[in-house]
């Protein structure tokens, strides 16, 4: 093989992280050819990147919401995947090696990974995401919270255009924007494990800077020049309200799950939620001593040259 022939081996795949979860199916990056004769939509957003490998334009949220449709189609046989314009488009390798950890997490912990696990999704967003994934990979039942009848209407269109989906979904709205799991957990309710992804920042304004933030990184990774009109123009992986900021922001929300949780200690294995800042870990650990959990785990999930994390506690004995 010449180098020319080297250069061009794999160019239509985008490379994802050789960390993800050995069961995750993006660990090899994205199979554009694949993709795309899987589902054509995807092609018009096709186009080489400064370094000549085939990819799209990440800060282009048509684009990434598109791929996202394709990866769902083509690999989880999710069909009429769509958001409403300005919803939070999620990174689908990182949302399934949540979903990877979790199932390992329950079957080493006396706990179900088994198609008779109930999973409980606090804050599903317009994506339903988490759920769905969950539906198709393991074939488990779960319910879907969120306090916007707008995306819970979104994702209901979702599983009436899939009568493919393995699992169950229910959908269940907060009505109260103060409280996380009180008003959906309901009497006679138990689940296996609890999944969240907490807005991140504390205001609009800290919502925007992060997206400047992340869409000059993408330019930055492409070789291309910074347009920093063009980053403070939209938010590429989209996001709204709630999505994205509440007051005190992560550590805030945290708190508060963390406390209402004791109040369901007897009616879930495991509560866990994604910590994108490290700085807010310790702080729960030491919250969570004082309700009297019986276990803490900290999960490390790594994606390219970001690190994120999956918080889980419970207050059941492992037997």
């Amino acid at each position: 093989m010449n180098k020319q022939q080297a250069k061009n081996v794999n160019k239509t795949a985008k490379p994802i992280s050789k960390k993800l979860h050995k069961r995750n199916l993006h660990n090899k990056g994205y199979d554009f050819d694949k993709l795309i004769a899987s589902y054509p939509l995807l092609k018009k957003f096709i186009k080489p990147n400064a370094y000549g490998n085939t990819s799209i334009d990440y800060s282009d949220p048509e684009g990434v919401k598109t791929l996202n449709a394709a990866l769902l189609y083509t690999y989880y046989g999710i069909n009429h995947w769509t958001l409403p314009k300005g919803a939070l488009c999620p990174p689908i390798p990182g949302r399934v090696d949540y979903i990877h950890y979790i199932a390992d997490l329950l079957a080493v912990s006396g706990g179900n990974s088994t198609k008779a696990t109930t999973l409980l999704d606090i804050g599903t967003g317009a994506s339903g995401i988490y759920p769905l994934l969950a539906c198709q990979i393991y074939g488990w039942n779960c319910v879907a919270t969120d306090i916007s009848a707008e995306s819970l209407k979104n994702v209901k269109t979702i599983v009436a255009n899939n009568p493919n989906i393995k699992g169950g979904l229910e959908l269940r709205k907060q009505n109260d924007k103060n409280h996380i799991f009180i008003g959906v957990i309901k009497t006679d309710d138990f689940f296996d494990v609890t999944v969240c992804n907490p807005p991140f920042h504390a205001s609009l304004k800290d919502a925007m800077k992060g997206s400047t933030r992340k869409t000059n990184n993408l330019a930055r990774n492409r070789g291309e020049k910074i347009d920093n009109n063009k980053a403070q123009a939209t938010l590429n992986f989209g996001g709204q309200g709630a999505e994205l900021w509440c007051d005190g922001g992560e550590q805030s929300f945290l708190k508060k799950m963390i406390n209402e949780s004791k109040l369901f200690a007897n009616q879930c294995r495991w509560f866990t939620s994604l910590v994108s800042k490290n700085d807010n870990v310790q702080p729960a650990k030491k919250q969570l001593a004082k309700l009297g959990v019986v276990d803490v785990k900290v999960i490390n999930m790594e994606q390219g040259n970001k690190t994120t994390r999956v918080l889980a506690w419970t207050f059941i004995p492992n037997n």
